[in-house]
């Protein structure tokens, strides 16, 4: 795949002027597909869209967990276990069934009227939600000894304050694994993004791209942009998770123990 990403049409059926009809493993030229991506398939406005639908949608999951897992972690209130476990039970519903209603949602909300603001936050609002991120980071916050609560409350602090200035610290290396998960995962997504966008392609994230890329042409002049587009896709994630397999798990057998 990556071999093939520079080569050209003529390297990659073996015609090439005195070698017809041999493969040639390396690429004359290196750098051609690469410079030519963006100006055929509009690549680096896919990899705009999705950075910033990315970072937001995660900053945003980050942000309703760590308040959802101290919740149901550390605060007493009346139906808190049959909540959680009612919040549980939602994992098993597909999230291919609930595309529809959530697109008949964020249409009535005028979110897909074809602007770019609405398309970002169609794309964005209805995945701030994860309940198996709110899972991992409750059993997380569960390891978190109750004597710091008591004590902190002793001191006269609150509970806003115990969350950021003890519990989050603490829960650093599964918020960690948290954020790269949900990361990865934006970066992957194709079915919602596709439908949200629409006909409109500058909405598009680079799965999307993807897809339309191997739909412009099957000849051999497109393969080796196709490969490279491939590339562009992948060699990001697995050099994210190379980064940081550490962290996410760290960070996942740490939700996995208490006390």
């Amino acid at each position: 795949m990556i071999i093939t990403s520079f080569k050209s049409g003529d390297e990659i059926r073996g015609y090439l002027p005195g070698l017809e009809g041999v493969q040639t493993f390396w690429p004359i030229n290196f750098v051609n597909n690469y410079a030519t991506l963006n100006q055929r398939f509009d690549f680096g406005t896919y990899v705009t869209n999705t950075l910033i639908v990315g970072l937001f949608s995660t900053i945003g999951t980050l942000f309703t967990c760590i308040f959802a897992a101290f919740a149901f972690a550390r605060l007493q209130f009346k139906g808190k276990n049959l909540i959680f476990a009612l919040l549980l039970s939602t994992m098993m519903i597909p999230g291919e069934m609930m595309v529809v209603t959530n697109y008949v949602t964020v249409s009535n909300l005028g979110w897909t009227n074809g602007t770019r603001t609405g398309a970002y936050i169609a794309m964005i609002v209805p995945f701030m939600v994860s309940v198996f991120y709110i899972y991992l980071l409750r059993q997380n916050f569960m390891q978190i000894p109750n004597e710091l609560y008591l004590a902190a409350k002793v001191d006269g602090k609150s509970d806003w304050q115990y969350l950021w200035k003890v519990m989050v610290p603490l829960a650093m290396p599964s918020l960690v694994t948290i954020f790269i998960l949900k990361l990865m995962g934006s970066w992957n997504s194709y079915i919602w993004p596709n439908l949200v966008a629409g006909g409109h392609d500058e909405f598009k994230l680079v799965s999307n791209g993807l897809r339309d890329s191997f739909q412009t042409g099957t000849n051999f002049d497109e393969y080796g942009r196709q490969m490279a587009a491939v590339v562009c896709v992948t060699v990001p994630l697995l050099l994210v998770f190379i980064c940081f397999r550490k962290y996410i798990m760290r960070g996942v057998s740490r939700a996995g123990i208490k006390g």
